[in-house]
């Protein structure tokens, strides 16, 4: 390819490159030839990631550097480019991703991470900086929230994620879009639905039922990685290109599916072929006032069944799935959200429109291929 062919190319800085939407994110760079430099910083190594295959070249060691972006000293390293340019986009895909932490942990490793991130990109004018926010921040309603929507976040993780996006906002010079996203799945996920599909492993082999909180209705949207990755791009692009916005701009990104606890439910009932229960108000709502004590039941009566599960099947290496429940997975609250604004303004749309059981499948081939599933 030619220098000008590159050279119009932008160069791209992700923060928590190695995390599951980063990843994804550098394969769907690398795969399309979109950037004439990708620059990916994690505080890991990509050895101790659970890089699958394909991402090899996309998330190789010579775009790598390990560093903690939170860290003023570190910036000066991680944003430097040997041509003495600057980067055309930074995605901030880092911060802390695990649940039911406690607040000085959101705060150092999420918010400190956005903020230094952020001030820098604004004094290095970067043309567009994304930063990856979370559908939690809404007030819950089982009618699909817009951008507009009352805000009420209801996990730690998403109050420090809406504290990071008011305060970027307010950041002189920075040319911030904000991306709000549903539940993240895809092939090598570890999270969301990770969880439910090692319980429905650990149910299957026990010959039990798997019984459900609250009800079917119970909004728990999704969002394919490949469409997150896609969406992350496109933003960036259409940012750039379009006049600067008086507002930021801030996006939900959310496949068009409208996943419920019934919708996963179903699928887990057709994938594992066990039988699946709600448990109806009346025990829900005894559980609510007692949601530590449930969670320590259902953690006491899946973590030794998959233990010798992977025992059985010679699995000796430690993975990033387990079926264990985190209480702020277990609380009654809508995540629904409405994308369409997206679609519209950026004219964007999903490859994975809703989850359906192909989907799953490849999620359990996606396991198998790395000796992860029992």
């Amino acid at each position: 390819m030619g220098e000008d062919a590159a050279g119009n190319r932008p160069a791209v800085l992700i923060i928590g490159g190695l995390g599951y939407v980063g990843r994804f994110l550098a394969l769907h760079i690398h795969q399309n030839n979109l950037a004439s430099e990708v620059r990916l910083v994690d505080k890991q190594l990509p050895e101790l990631a659970w890089l699958a295959p394909e991402f090899a070249e996309a998330c190789s060691r010579d775009k790598f550097i390990q560093a903690d972006a939170s860290k003023e000293q570190n910036l000066a390293r991680i944003f430097d480019r040997k041509s003495g340019k600057e980067f055309d986009y930074v995605f901030n895909c880092g911060g802390e991703t695990r649940y039911s932490q406690e607040d000085e942990v959101y705060k150092a490793r999420s918010h400190a991470l956005s903020m230094a991130l952020g001030r820098e990109a604004a004094k290095r004018r970067i043309k567009c900086f994304i930063e990856a926010s979370t559908g939690m921040v809404y007030k819950p309603d089982s009618s699909p929230r817009k951008e507009t929507a009352k805000l009420k976040p209801w996990l730690k993780l998403a109050k420090w994620s809406l504290q990071s996006e008011e305060e970027l906002s307010k950041v002189d010079g920075l040319n911030l879009m904000v991306l709000r996203l549903a539940h993240v799945y895809g092939p090598y996920t570890s999270k969301y639905l990770a969880t439910a599909l090692c319980m429905a492993r650990v149910y299957q082999y026990l010959g039990k039922e798997m019984k459900w909180l609250w009800d079917k209705d119970l909004r728990t949207n999704t969002v394919h990685v490949e469409d997150v990755a896609r969406a992350m791009w496109d933003g960036a692009t259409w940012y750039v290109k379009s006049a600067k916005p008086k507002r930021v701009p801030v996006f939900n990104i959310v496949d068009r599916g409208n996943t419920s606890q019934g919708t996963i439910a179903s699928l887990m009932h057709e994938s594992f072929n066990i039988p699946t229960s709600f448990m109806g108000s009346i025990i829900s709502a005894f559980a609510k006032l007692n949601l530590d004590s449930v969670v320590d039941d259902v953690n006491d009566e899946t973590l030794d069944p998959w233990a010798e599960l992977q025992q059985d099947a010679g699995i000796s290496q430690v993975t990033p799935l387990n079926p264990y429940m985190e209480k702020d997975l277990l609380k009654d609250n809508d995540l629904s959200m409405d994308g369409g604004a997206f679609e519209e303004k950026v004219g964007f749309s999903y490859r994975h429109p809703k989850l359906t059981r192909a989907e799953i499948e490849d999620i359990l081939a996606s396991y198998r291929r790395m000796n992860w599933w029992p």
